[in-house]
Order: C-alpha cells, then sequence, then structure tokens
C-alpha cells in the first residue's frame, strides 16, 4: 500500500484524515472527493491504454499482411529516368563532407543526375560545403550549390526553393547526416514503373548504434517505428508518411498535392497525407537500408522528439479533418487518428502522474480486488505494450540476437516517460497554436566509441526542463519509499519506471550540457578531402 501514514504534513492532508475518518467507521464508500480524483484517473488510464492496445494492433497488421512485403518492383525502366537528389543543410559543418562523399558515389548514369545543395547555414558549413560541392563538380559529378540567406519556411522553404530549378521527373531527399548505399537509386527508381506511385520510402538504419547506451536505446526506438508501424500501415493499405529524407518522391505528385507547405514542423507527413488524399500511392521497402547518425546527446534527442511531437499534432489539426471528410475507408481514417494524435498521450501522462499517488491510496481503501481487476489491466495496456511492441521490432531484425534487447526495454520505456515533460510542452504549443522556429537536431560526425564529443556551440541551452525532471523524479522516489515502507511491493517496479525515465533524462540533460568531455582535435573535424580531389 502507499501509505497514508507516512505522508508528511502538508502532504495530501485532506485525503489522509478523510481516510482515516471512514477507515475508524469501519467502512469505506466512495463520495463525491473520491469521484473527483479517480473520475479523471480512470479517464486517464483508459485513454492510454487504448493507444497502447493501438501497438497490438499495429504488430496484428504487421504479420496479418506479411505477404503484401514489398520487395522486387513490379516492372523495370527500359530507360532510366531523371532523378534530382536534393540535401538540405543547416549548420552541418561536421556531416557535410561525409554526406557528399556518399551522394557522389550513388550508382545512376551521370547525364540522368542532378544533386542539389540547398544550405541555408549561417555558420562556417557556408564556406566548407561550397568548396566541397566546387572540388566534386570538377570531378565531373552534376551537382549544384544553392545559399538562401533568409531561411523562409526552413527546411520545406528550402525543398521547394530547389524544386525551381529541378531538371528530374523524380527527386530523392536525403539529410545531412545519412549516407545512403551506393546502389540506392537503382533499388527504388524501378518501384514508379507503376504510374500511381508517388512516393518509395526506405528503412532508416544507425551507423553510430552501438556509441552509447542512448544511442542504443533510440535506435530501438526508431526500429520499431520503421518495422511495425510503416510495415503495418503500408501492408494493410492505409496512410502513412515519408520520414523527411532516405525515400524518393516523383515530383507530380508533390505538385498536386499542394507542393511543400510549412505550416507545421512535420512538413513530410503533412504532404504526406495531402498526397495519398489525391489518390497517390506510397510503397515503404523494409529491405533497402539508409544508414544515418543517431543524435548521441540528451539535449539534442529530446530536441528531435519534441520537433516530431508538435509537428505531428499541428498535422493532425491541419490534415485530419479533411481525412474524416474524405472518401477513405473507416480503418483508414481511425489509422490516420491514431497516428496524428498519438503524441496526446504526453499530457495524458502528466495528468496520471499527478493523479496516481492519491488514486492509488483510494483504490487501496476500495479493496485490493478492484485494483487487480481493473487498474492492473489498464496499466498493462498503456504501459506493457510498449516493452513488447519493440521488443518485436528487435525479432524481426534480428532473429538470432534480438534477446539482447530485453536488457533495454526497462530503460526504453523509462525514457519514453522522461520525456515528458519536453513533449508535452510541445503538445500543448502545438494545440494552442504557438508557432516556433524549425530546430534541427545537431549532429556532430560521433560514430565509434573513440570519436570525442564536441562543438558545444550547436548545443541548445538547457533550460528549466531538466530541472523539473529532476523534481518529478524526487517526487516518485518518495512514493516508492512509502511503498516499501507499507510493504506495497507490486506497484515499486511501476513507480521505479517514473524515476528512472525522469531522473535519467534530467541528469543526462545537465551532465552533457555542462561537461562535454574532451574537445575533439583540429584533425577529426578536418579531415583531408579524398585522395584524388
Amino acid at each position: 500500500m502507499l501509505a497514508v501514514w507516512a505522508a508528511p504534513k502538508g502532504v495530501l492532508p485532506y485525503l489522509r484524515q478523510h481516510l482515516l475518518d471512514k477507515t475508524f467507521q469501519g467502512l469505506y464508500h466512495t463520495d463525491a472527493f473520491d469521484r473527483a480524483l479517480l473520475i479523471p484517473y480512470f479517464i486517464v488510464l483508459i485513454l492510454l491504454a487504448a493507444y497502447g492496445m493501438h501497438r497490438y494492433v499495429l504488430v496484428y497488421l504487421y504479420y496479418k499482411h506479411k505477404k503484401n512485403r514489398t520487395t522486387e518492383p513490379a516492372a523495370y525502366f527500359e530507360e532510366l529516368p531523371r532523378i534530382t537528389v536534393q540535401l538540405p543543410i543547416f549548420n552541418e559543418q561536421y556531416v557535410v563532407e561525409r554526406l557528399l562523399e556518399s551522394i557522389c558515389k550513388l550508382k545512376y548514369p551521370r547525364e540522368k543526375l542532378d544533386i542539389q545543395v540547398l544550405d541555408d547555414s549561417t555558420d562556417e558549413t557556408v564556406e566548407v560545403a561550397r568548396n566541397l560541392v566546387e572540388r566534386y563538380a570538377v570531378l565531373g559529378n552534376p551537382i549544384s550549390y544553392y545559399h538562401r540567406t533568409n531561411r523562409e519556411g526552413f527546411k520545406a522553404g528550402a525543398l521547394a526553393e530547389g524544386l525551381k530549378t529541378a531538371k528530374g521527373e523524380f527527386v530523392a531527399i536525403f539529410d545531412a547526416d545519412f549516407t545512403p548505399p551506393e546502389d540506392f537509386l537503382l533499388r527504388t527508381i524501378h518501384h514508379f514503373t507503376e504510374s500511381k506511385i508517388g512516393m518509395v520510402q526506405t528503412r532508416w538504419t544507425h551507423i553510430n548504434r552501438n556509441y552509447s547506451f542512448l544511442t542504443q536505446v533510440e535506435a530501438i526506438l526508431l526500429d520499431g517505428h520503421f518495422v511495425l508501424e510503416h510495415s503495418g500501415r503500408a501492408r494493410s493499405g492505409v496512410f502513412f508518411n515519408f520520414n523527411g529524407t532516405a525515400g524518393v518522391w516523383r515530383l507530380a505528385a508533390i505538385d498536386e498535392a499542394g507542393g511543400w507547405q510549412h505550416d507545421t514542423l512535420t512538413e513530410d507527413t503533412d504532404l504526406s497525407y495531402r498526397a495519398q488524399l489525391k489518390g497517390w500511392k506510397f510503397i515503404y521497402l523494409q529491405d533497402v537500408e539508409c544508414p544515418a547518425e543517431l543524435p548521441v546527446e540528451m539535449t539534442a534527442f529530446k530536441t528531435q522528439q519534441a520537433r516530431w511531437a508538435k509537428g505531428l499534432i499541428q498535422t493532425g489539426k491541419k490534415i485530419l479533418p479533411r481525412v474524416l471528410r474524405s472518401d477513405a475507408p473507416l480503418h483508414t481514417k481511425i489509422e490516420a487518428w491514431y497516428h496524428l494524435t498519438a503524441n496526446l498521450s504526453y499530457p495524458l501522462m502528466i495528468v496520471l502522474s499527478v493523479l496516481i499517488l492519491p488514486a492509488m491510496i483510494i483504490r487501496f481503501y476500495q479493496g485490493w480486488f478492484q485494483m487487480l481487476f481493473i487498474d492492473l489491466p489498464l496499466f498493462m495496456a498503456s504501459t506493457f505494450s510498449i516493452s513488447s511492441f519493440y521488443l518485436v521490432s528487435q525479432r524481426e531484425l534480428f532473429p538470432k540476437s534480438w534477446p539482447r534487447a530485453l536488457l533495454y526495454l526497462p530503460v526504453l520505456m523509462a525514457l519514453g516517460i522522461g520525456l515528458t515533460i519536453t513533449n508535452t510542452k510541445a503538445v500543448i504549443e502545438a494545440l494552442i497554436g504557438s508557432k516556433s522556429a524549425f530546430a534541427r537536431t545537431p549532429k556532430y560526425s560521433v560514430v565509434s566509441k573513440t570519436d570525442k564529443l564536441s562543438a558545444t556551440k550547436y548545443r541548445k541551452r538547457l533550460g528549466w526542463v531538466p530541472w523539473l525532471e529532476l523534481a518529478i523524479g524526487s517526487y516518485f522516489a518518495l512514493t516508492v519509499f512509502y511503498a516499501v515502507e507499507n510493504e506495497n511491493y507490486v506497484t515499486v517496479p511501476f513507480l521505479l519506471l517514473f524515476v528512472v525515465g525522469y531522473w535519467y533524462t534530467g541528469l543526462m540533460s545537465l551532465l552533457q550540457g555542462r561537461f562535454a568531455g574532451v574537445e575533439l582535435s583540429a584533425e577529426t573535424h578536418t579531415k583531408p578531402f579524398p585522395v584524388g580531389v
């Protein structure tokens, strides 16, 4: 039991006295005070359980439609079409060289290819990127450099500006931290022989997966998205989205859908839904991998997650009414609802954090039977669906070594809880219409454990969020102490997830922000240009 007896003065005083009075009277019944706490508590639990159960639905769709997995194209082009490769960058001086090196190694007829470096940078990246483009152009690569000074529309604006001079019928897009394999274009372009295919998305992999414990957990999170979410949706024929990079678009699909728009922070999802509402079909190639660099700092990871959370809610506000009014099948509309509103679970988690202690006290006095057969199943549906979801994704990707993922699952669940504050702030901003700039995720070309992190000028300010995370973690540490003191051991593992999650994200943000470690030497980030250039 989470003890009322151990609560100090000033902590739930009315609740303690209220329950004591009823206990001494020898009976317990629900009154207005209890209902005022329990009604929102159960509403939140049921909503979270609904989103949790949806993860099981995606796993079901993944396996049910496994025969619909797309591997080979329906036909092959007799003559390859022209492709424009767009590389939107902003202050990416540490990874731009790696990006251009991989892009210029792509196997595709040079007369059918043009490469656009769309640079909105405001730092040394401008000079670095321009020099690299000039050198690769001298080698015969069809590459051009474009620099904007106003960043209007951010990434969406840069992509739209590039399309004004694009020569290709198709457009491949890669963010600065991606390193596509040499055969990427040849493995994707032939799927467009079907005239209604508007976009082909490939699966992200992770070049620095083993860099740290954090990158291991991040990789598992993204694997769940790219294996089960994308595949489950694509195979069952419902809407899914372009991920902003590592994919190829048909230019006609972009134009018919209304082009790139920058009124949301997830312009990729926005365009994806508009294109599919126009009748364009998308293909997801799970077997085509495109490696990228994961954020190595907690603050960078939180920035990325907050941008995605805010952008999806913005896109939901904009697109969901159109989807619901469309002629799309009902199951497509339901899936779109879950997809675009999933991040509402973060503010729901905040409410649950506030209500969980008093609700558990009340529920104990109402009897263990109710907690066991009502509360516990709802908790399981809302929380443990996460662990099973990501475990299945690891089993699909790593049939022999997937049990190792069990070691990361508790921290993965805790990390999801720890993102609650940052992502709730982002979701609320989206709901009230608060605009913000496109916050890029800084990348440092840190791949192996021997690489040292530097470039602190790209690190975001910490603000008040880490301190709030530590405070909330401390609150849950007190609830763990009370539970142990009163022998309510069943609740301890669940409560510990909250403690670890909030403390982990808070402490990592502070420590990585204050103590960056050893700076990289000048040689590490100023590699000589490849021989022969």
